[in-house]
């Protein structure tokens, strides 16, 4: 009989990736998602009623306990990057995180992965980064043996930071904070490859921190990010005194109106985690000790910034037509 995994947040940009491995491995797949209707596009990861979502609220105990039912295996990347209504940093990645551990221990389920984040630190000024290392403490205490992998900055299809950067240009200015800040991309799927080592037992207990082959500058990737989209924009950069007041207003605004727009532009939260670097700790275990070589974001970014470029999918073409003789 095949085994099942459990993914918490399995419909993401992440969870996606790991669902479409363990598919392939064969496991039955559960994606626990707080909207199932929403995520039925997981079902073509497998075969027919091989990887299907199931609703889940990760901060009610019964929502979590009746998803892991029967599994042999759970996997936690459920993460926010800006509060939103009931989701809160705290609820979500720490309480929800030890939740998950508690009752896979209860269950009896064998292993357990969690994603934390590079950066996470109980004494961090950033409610972000703190709750995260609130999340891996949780889970460490219920289980010793966990997994737990802390990725950089992630790439790829549909998400990720050079989605972001082509994406939230103004016309010919990309604006930027923290623009000496370095940061060490790591592509979705050497992450969600990770994870699906962990899950099979081929990766020890531990935490494993996860950059890609290169570290960058905040300015560097925006710049990637323009000329892979094929577009001549400046990187302006944004002092942090004034990325502070441009995220503070955009925050009260967002406040004042009650929720209803949620401020995912710039927040002094992501202000204060730009402060530091975001790279791979010196002597931390990471791809090497997993046997993965990580992918740099040159051999992959190509291939899917192309609708961001003026012509899209044509650009190339309409670029090279332009070397046409005409008689």
């Amino acid at each position: 009989m095949s085994k099942i995994v459990t993914i918490y947040g399995g419909s993401g940009f992440l969870g996606q990736q790991i669902a479409r491995r363990m598919a392939r491995q064969g496991w039955r797949v559960r994606v626990a998602v707080r909207r199932p209707s929403e995520a039925l596009f997981v079902r073509t990861y497998g075969a027919v009623g091989q990887v299907e979502p199931v609703p889940c609220n990760i901060r009610d105990d019964l929502s979590v306990q009746a998803a892991m039912s029967d599994a042999d295996a759970v996997v936690n990347c459920v993460g926010i990057m800006v509060n939103e209504g009931k989701n809160r940093f705290e609820p979500v990645h720490a309480e929800g995180a030890g939740r998950i551990a508690r009752l896979s221990k209860e269950a009896g389920i064998a292993r357990i992965v969690h994603v934390s984040a590079i950066g996470a630190d109980a004494e961090s000024d950033s409610d972000y980064l703190a709750t995260k290392a609130q999340g891996e403490a949780a889970v460490l205490a219920e289980r010793p043996d966990a997994v737990i992998l802390r990725p950089s900055v992630i790439f790829g299809p549909h998400g990720g930071i050079y989605d972001r950067f082509a994406a939230g240009s103004f016309g010919l200015v990309t604006p930027i904070t923290g623009g000496k800040s370095k940061m060490q991309p790591v592509y979705v799927d050497d992450v969600a490859e990770a994870a699906e080592l962990a899950v099979l037992g081929q990766a020890a207990p531990g935490v494993y921190e996860l950059g890609g082959p290169e570290v960058k500058t905040v300015r560097e990737i925006a710049q990637e990010a323009n000329a892979a989209s094929m577009r001549r924009r400046a990187v302006i950069n944004m002092p942090f005194w004034l990325a502070g007041i441009v995220a503070g207003v955009l925050d009260i605004g967002s406040a004042m109106l009650g929720g209803l727009l949620t401020n995912r532009l710039l927040t002094r939260d992501q202000v204060r985690m730009l402060r530091k670097d975001n790279v791979v700790a010196e002597g931390a275990k990471g791809f090497a000790d997993l046997g993965i070589a990580p992918v740099s974001p040159e051999a992959v970014i190509d291939e899917y910034l192309w609708r961001f470029r003026p012509s899209g999918q044509y650009a190339e073409m309409t670029a090279s037509a332009k070397n046409m003789r005409t008689r």
